[in-house]
């Protein structure tokens, strides 16, 4: 179960091509600062929606690390400025280094704690909050896709 897990974070994460035929890692470290920083309507930003994949992947891992559980949803889209190329870069940087991390937690954690309750009785089990972090990749995946899209539509009409 574990293994399968595993391969289902890398597939939607870092290098996977079965379901939505891309992957976060692919849009993100193909987009520039300036398409990622870019506004379509009310859409929120490629950045931002980075930024908030990474929040949660981030506050997970913390917790299958050992740690506790200290993010909140009213925080995952309050996202530091990005000035610079260079903050777009760290920030691609740090989501691809918290979903390496995440995968190799996940792929190397007791199988037995997938049943256990993640946090509080009330957040369900570590299975349940893994294959959120899946559903909440794609669901954000599917955005940044059709966001980047309707930015390369602009820039070729200007």
């Amino acid at each position: 179960m574990k293994k399968d897990l595993a391969n289902r974070l890398r597939e939607v994460l870092l290098n996977g091509k079965w379901i939505a035929n891309t992957n976060l890692k692919e849009q993100i470290t193909s987009t520039s600062w300036g398409q990622a920083m870019e506004r379509i309507g009310s859409l929120n930003t490629i950045a931002l929606l980075t930024f908030h994949v990474n929040y949660y992947l981030k506050g997970v891992l913390t917790v299958l690390q050992g740690g506790k559980l200290e993010i909140k949803d009213k925080y995952s889209f309050d996202m530091p400025e990005i000035l610079s190329e260079s903050d777009w870069f760290n920030l691609v940087n740090e989501f691809v280094s918290n979903a390496e991390n995440f995968i190799n937690h996940v792929e190397n954690m007791d199988e037995n704690l997938l049943t256990q309750p993640f946090v509080k009785e009330e957040y369900g089990s570590y299975l349940r909050n893994i294959e959120a972090q899946i559903e909440h990749s794609y669901y954000h995946l599917g955005q940044i896709s059709l966001i980047k899209k309707l930015i390369i539509q602009r820039q070729i009409k200007n």
